[in-house]
């Protein structure tokens, strides 16, 4: 009788793991935060007659949020990875922090933004952020503007266009906390 009922126990536990282990399969193989975004390059191709007038910076529960307010329709953008950020124009490095860098390119040029820099020289505050770890600025020429985006690693990112406010627009670049 003793043995019968540790049969059963066994195939009990047995029958309880099969049901556990699928549905841990299955949420570990969902996409974090439902991001499906991916990290190869980002582009659209028509340019435009907007100017950079700000960039910000944002916090999100999933994902850390840069965003380049024009004054104008911004159109065209270039978002992707690279090995390094070149200054536009000049082609002189930008160092940035973190273990990946991506290269932001609005192709609209850019209003007199000295008041934009931060006294460190960075164009955003960053610290405390997930993924974000440098917001520098790579230049502007022959109409279009780069700004250099050192985050933590080669995560996942989403480009859009936003209009407004007013005549404006926003480019909005959102990186992933984590695949």
């Amino acid at each position: 009788m003793r043995i019968w009922l540790k049969g059963i126990a066994v195939a009990a536990t047995i029958a309880s793991i099969a049901f556990v282990v699928p549905t841990s399969i299955a949420q570990a193989a969902a996409p974090y935060c439902g991001i499906t975004w991916g990290s190869l390059p980002k582009e659209a191709s028509p340019g435009s007659n907007a100017l950079l007038t700000d960039v910000r910076v944002g916090r999100h529960a999933c994902y850390d949020r840069l965003v380049l307010d024009m004054a104008g329709d911004v159109r065209g953008y270039s978002v992707r990875y690279v090995d390094q950020v070149v200054r536009d124009g000049s082609g002189e490095l930008v160092p940035l922090r973190g273990g990946a860098r991506l290269e932001v390119t609005a192709r609209s040029g850019a209003a007199p933004i000295d008041s934009i820099f931060l006294p460190n020289g960075e164009l955003a505050d960053v610290s405390g952020y997930q993924t974000f770890r440098h917001v520098a600025w790579a230049g502007s020429f022959e109409g279009q503007t780069t700004i250099g985006l050192g985050v933590r690693a080669r995560l996942p990112f989403r480009v859009f266009i936003l209009d407004g406010p007013g005549n404006g627009s926003r480019l909005v670049i959102d990186v992933a906390h984590r695949w």
